[in-house]
């Protein structure tokens, strides 16, 4: 069997294709089978008041493709562009590896495992806004 899995928590939230979707009281496990169906866990759904910074940004557009909200195709050049911005800052060989394969992914149309590399970066974007100098 492939395809992805998800095991969910007692009552939680999950957005397939547009539709919410909530657990029962116990632990679960749900295969999709379907390829490219949009696939958002709510509790990693980054909230519009929450989008203060590049990577969050770019996340989503790619979380807004997910949810139906945005047009694939117009999504694309916005998070391709981002990603290439990105790029400029995080010039590590992690931040690339993650850059790389999110353009990969966004090229082959799946906004789901784009959106899972480039929320790797937030811890990293954090660190580096938390480390840099404050105005006096």
């Amino acid at each position: 069997m492939s395809g992805l899995v998800l095991k969910l928590g007692p009552k939680e939230r999950v957005l397939v294709n547009g539709a919410v979707i909530e657990n029962g009281d116990r632990r679960s496990r749900l295969s999709i089978l379907t390829p490219n169906a949009n696939i958002l866990r709510l509790r990693d759904a980054i909230r519009p008041d929450e989008v203060k910074t590049p990577v969050r940004r770019v996340c989503y557009i790619a979380q807004l493709v997910l949810s139906g909200d945005a047009a694939e195709d117009e999504a694309r050049h916005q998070i391709l562009r981002g990603i290439e911005q990105l790029s400029q800052v995080l010039t590590d060989p992690d931040s690339r590896t993650q850059l790389t394969a999110a353009t990969e992914a966004v090229l082959e149309g799946e906004f789901y495992r784009a959106l899972k590399r480039l929320r790797a970066l937030i811890p990293r974007e954090d660190r580096l806004l938390d480390s840099r100098p404050r105005p006096s």
